[in-house]
């Protein structure tokens, strides 16, 4: 059984845990624990991963989707509870934070390529925007899982380019869909074209906005995943 757990985010689905500004998602079920992103937050991340059940102890392998600060202002808490741990990162990331890396015994693997972190489990590498950014994709028997931190790509063009890589229907996409200021005329045209590429299900949180979770929950009924801080997904 795969799973994907939201342990940070602006929108809070668990009153046990806390939310804030920020995206963290933990995943569980493949050979090893790995954890995409880490907030705004080491404390709230840390507090947040043991309400759910979590010890930051069996994270592996860790990817950060972009260098923002509410994506990577977690990792400096987590690396002082757990340093030995694999790093995906891109080469566009500050030489501080590779430098934080370096120090605390993480092993960094900078990156711009679409690579394999383990069987099953795999990166877009750098899309190609001004804020250099990646996304996670899972292997599933259900289809494809995509996790996105912000989409600065676009969500529409992300989704695009794992179809022209992968062979495989795209089971879920979940994250921030960066979607905060679009009115409803361009959101509308987001819809359809996710439906064209064959969407199943969808769960937009952090810098997706309200409105865009409405018109989406509107548009996909069934198939709209109500996503935030303290959701697991089991598939």
């Amino acid at each position: 059984m795969i799973t994907t757990s939201i342990i940070f985010d602006n929108y809070k689905l668990n009153p046990d845990v806390e939310p804030k500004w920020g995206f963290a998602c933990l995943i569980t079920g493949y050979d090893e624990t790995l954890l995409f992103d880490t907030g705004s937050e080491g404390q709230i991340l840390l507090a947040n991963m043991k309400k759910m059940g979590f010890e930051p102890g069996n994270i592996r392998k860790l990817i950060l989707s972009h260098d923002h600060w509410d994506h990577t202002g977690g990792l400096k808490t987590l690396l002082n509870v757990k340093a030995d741990i694999d790093v995906y990162a891109l080469s566009s990331f500050s030489d501080d934070l590779k430098q934080l890396l370096i120090e605390n015994d993480a092993h960094l693997f900078a990156n711009d390529d679409p690579r394999m972190i383990i069987p099953g489990v795999y990166t877009t590498g750098a899309l190609n925007t001004s804020i250099k950014e990646q996304s996670l994709i899972l292997e599933t028997k259900k289809g494809l899982i995509i996790i996105t931190g912000c989409a600065h790509y676009g969500i529409v063009n992300i989704l695009t380019r794992v179809k022209e890589r992968f062979d495989k229907n795209i089971y879920m996409v979940l994250g921030g869909f960066h979607l905060l200021n679009y009115n409803d005329i361009d959101l509308l045209k987001i819809i359809v074209k996710l439906k064209e590429l064959g969407v199943e299900n969808l769960g937009p949180c952090h810098c997706s906005g309200d409105r865009c979770r409405e018109l989406f929950k509107e548009e996909f009924r069934d198939c709209y995943r109500n996503i935030g801080v303290g959701k697991t997904i089991k598939i």
